[in-house]
């Protein structure tokens, strides 16, 4: 009884916040108190209770009635339109919609970035030393600030992001990446560093882009509906939005869902395919609607629009080159991966380098950024690789249909001027092909390393089209009269080497389907999927030799 006595008079007493008269409610036992409500939820009534008492009544009264009516109007608005359009179509197509107009702003920035670069040094012209001291020092600064940028505010926004994606669609929870800090430092960030000049892609950083603004839309519309409370939901949505980065960044949405579903997923779900296709479809169009409203484009094209010729665009015969060009994207997309690995190990490696450049951080993105813009420099060794162009302006001339080494070639006055920019002050487009290739291959593998936000879709994509342009440019000095009564297109060639040496570094064959919609010429699908084909089972016969041979070598240790 003594017992029982005390453990009534330790139930009986009231548990209280400082200046409140609230006691919990507890269910009397023999031996311990049982709360019969959750103490967070008994808590946050207390403070909204106090909240309350600090108000007038009349203040109180009317602030209660506005916010029931707002409550009203969302109800309402949700039992009326959603229920009848479905939570998930809204929700992509207001996600499509805000990364088209996300990915338009951001080029209209890395333009207006590229533009004052160009005009600082046009300005300067006669000036030699002065050219070349804005040439440098222009890109030195935004690639400083992108640098110190990401590391105060985000430093989960270096680097690409898939990577990252393919962790977090698998499970595993990594704090802070999908905040808006991080989103924040990954788009200031991007555009700082591709204004400046350096050979890196959009894509692998936009598709994390996308992933973030998925994630804070889901918590907004949660807070108002609730409908994004399940967690297996919401990583359906973040597929959707992987989709949509790459739709937003190239204008294809069938080529986006294709290459989101290989690169980010081990396992994909059918249902998510048509949000994905439906949430691209909506932000590929919309971003090629801004390029009409301002006055970009003249109605709805390609991003890389081309006229290669379509009522014969290659022989049978080429088959054989186009796979040649797969063999030797095969072994270059390797060559790649392995010297970008070899760069990181070297800088990590190097325990006094690396000690020191994490205290002085702006020393190595400079010295890249000195490395790469010297290089580039249209007044020195930039004219034999036309350092001048930006990987866009590159695309544009690589994919013409205009036979660069042919002397007879009726050319206008655009072509012309794109022929003398790749025949350089050799005249000789072989050469500026080859030191194009070399020097952006080299670039891209360091500038991948930097620690700012980068991906290397684009640049690869470009040298494939530089390999294929310099097959293509060798076909046609080999091949004069052409191949069965048709003469040699080497935009053509262009086309299939940006689709074989993404592919190869990628490990995706969606490239092809990406290169379609890119620059909408169709007639070469077969030599697109043909190459990769080539490509992709290289790499997978590499990877796999490589596995063995280490495999036996152990066994001979043993």
């Amino acid at each position: 009884m003594a017992a029982g006595t005390t453990t009534e008079e330790k139930t009986s007493e009231h548990l209280s916040l400082p200046d409140q008269q609230q006691t919990w409610e507890l269910d009397e036992t023999l031996m311990y108190g049982q709360y019969s409500r959750d103490l967070s939820m008994q808590v946050k009534q207390l403070l909204r209770q106090s909240k309350k008492e600090d108000i007038p009544k009349g203040l109180y009264a009317h602030h209660t009635s506005h916010t029931k009516a707002i409550q009203q109007c969302c109800r309402s608005f949700h039992n009326i339109v959603i229920s009848k359009v479905g939570e998930d179509w809204i929700f992509l197509t207001i996600l499509g919609i805000i990364m088209a107009l996300l990915s338009y702003f951001m080029d209209f920035i890395i333009h207006k970035c590229e533009y004052a670069r160009k005009w600082l040094y046009d300005s300067s012209e006669g000036m030699p030393v002065l050219q070349f001291l804005l040439w440098i020092l222009f890109p030195i600064v935004l690639i400083c600030f992108s640098s110190g940028f990401v590391h105060l505010v985000g430093p989960n926004a270096i680097g690409s992001g898939i990577p990252e994606m393919k962790t977090i669609l698998r499970g595993v929870v990594l704090k802070e990446y999908l905040t808006l800090r991080t989103l924040i430092a990954k788009v200031i960030g991007l555009c700082t560093s591709l204004g400046c000049g350096l050979p890196i892609g959009k894509e692998g950083p936009f598709v994390h882009v996308a992933s973030i603004t998925a994630t804070l839309l889901s918590k907004f519309i949660t807070s108002v509906t609730g409908i994004y409370e399940n967690e297996s939901r919401t990583n359906e949505m973040l597929a959707a939005a992987c989709a949509v980065g790459v739709a937003c960044t190239f204008a294809a949405p069938i080529g986006g869902v294709l290459f989101s579903i290989e690169v980010t997923a081990s396992y994909f779900a059918v249902r998510n395919y048509w949000r994905g296709f439906y949430s691209a479809v909506c932000g590929a169009l919309v971003f090629r609607i801004l390029a009409i409203i301002f006055k970009r484009e003249e109605t709805i094209t390609a991003l890389f629009k081309t006229n290669l010729r379509q009522e014969f665009p290659f022989d049978v015969i080429e088959l054989v080159a186009f796979a040649i060009i797969g063999i030797a994207c095969g072994f270059a997309g390797a060559l790649f991966v392995y010297t970008h690995r070899k760069f990181v190990t070297f800088i990590r490696g190097q325990k006094r380098l690396k000690a020191f450049l994490q205290k002085n951080r702006f020393i190595f993105p400079a010295s890249v950024m000195f490395l790469i813009a010297t290089v580039n420099y249209p007044g020195g060794l930039g004219q034999f690789n036309a350092g001048r162009l930006t990987n866009g302006e590159a695309l544009d001339e690589l994919f013409t249909n205009v036979t660069w080494s042919d002397p007879n070639a009726y050319l206008n006055v655009n072509e012309k001027e794109i022929v003398l920019r790749w025949a350089g002050p050799t005249n000789n487009v072989f050469l500026t092909l080859i030191c194009f290739i070399v020097m952006r291959f080299l670039g891209a593998a360091m500038a991948t390393a930097l620690p700012v936000p980068s991906g290397v879709f684009m640049p690869i994509f470009t040298i494939g089209a530089a390999f294929g342009r310099l097959m293509g440019e060798c076909m046609a000095v080999w091949f004069p009269r052409g191949i069965g009564g048709q003469t040699i297109v080497p935009g053509g060639y262009a086309i299939v080497g940006a689709a074989a040496l993404s592919g190869s570094v990628t490990h995706t064959i969606s490239t092809a389907v990406i290169v379609f919609e890119l620059t909408g010429q169709i007639a070469h699908v077969l030599p697109c999927v043909v190459s990769p084909a080539f490509t992709f089972t290289l790499v997978l016969c590499c990877r796999y030799s490589v596995t063995y041979c280490f495999l036996c070598s152990e066994n001979l240790l043993r």
